[in-house]
């Protein structure tokens, strides 16, 4: 497998699943502006869509997405999921949330948005982690282990830290122990964040 990534990107969610999973993969870094890989060549050869994450299966096929690549890893590795009949609905349910609430409501944070709307972002981005602490009676959203959402999960709270957005305690506590994991030091690492 190879994963195209760019560091801080939601592909961080991504690499981390991976190492968690202990799947062997390369890995290929991408510059988001210009598209252009770090061995040459552009991204939009490999999907029109130009952007991370894209993961590159070992029979060739091309998974895009952030919430299908992670379905995908949790599918493949059941320890990157949730137990129980309704785990993987639950997870896709977590994804979701993350993605189409949290994740896009990060955009004028790290676009040209005005004082006004980074304002209004950050209000915004806090009710969402309000939500997602409603409940979070665990280390993670599922338990005691993480899944692909925390992953996911994990890199919004990242950003939060470098727009300076306060998170609930909860998730401050989730983000120190997703740091404290060795697959997530090794991405961040991998990915020059530390």
């Amino acid at each position: 497998m190879k994963l195209y990534y760019s560091p801080l990107a939601c592909s961080l969610a991504d690499h981390i699943a991976l190492l968690e999973a202990g799947a062997p993969f390369e890995r290929e870094r991408v510059d988001l502006r210009t598209k252009h890989m770090a061995s040459g060549g552009d991204l939009r050869d490999i999907t029109t869509k130009g952007y991370v994450p894209v993961l590159v299966l070992d029979n060739g096929e091309v998974l895009t997405e952030n919430i299908a690549i992670l379905d995908w890893l949790s599918s493949k590795y059941p320890d990157l999921g949730a137990g129980g009949p309704l785990g993987r609905t639950r997870v896709l349910e977590a994804l979701a949330y993350i993605s189409t609430e949290l994740h896009r409501s990060f955009k004028p944070m790290w676009h040209a948005g005005s004082k006004a709307d980074k304002e209004r972002a950050e209000a915004v981005i806090a009710g969402h982690f309000d939500f997602l602490t409603d409940g979070l009676e665990t280390d993670y959203l599922f338990g005691d282990e993480p899944t692909v959402a925390d992953f996911y999960l994990f890199v919004m709270l990242l950003w939060a830290e470098r727009f300076d957005i306060g998170v609930p305690t909860a998730l401050a506590g989730l983000r120190a122990r997703m740091k404290a994991r060795p697959a997530v030091r090794t991405a961040m690492v991998n990915e020059g964040l530390i």
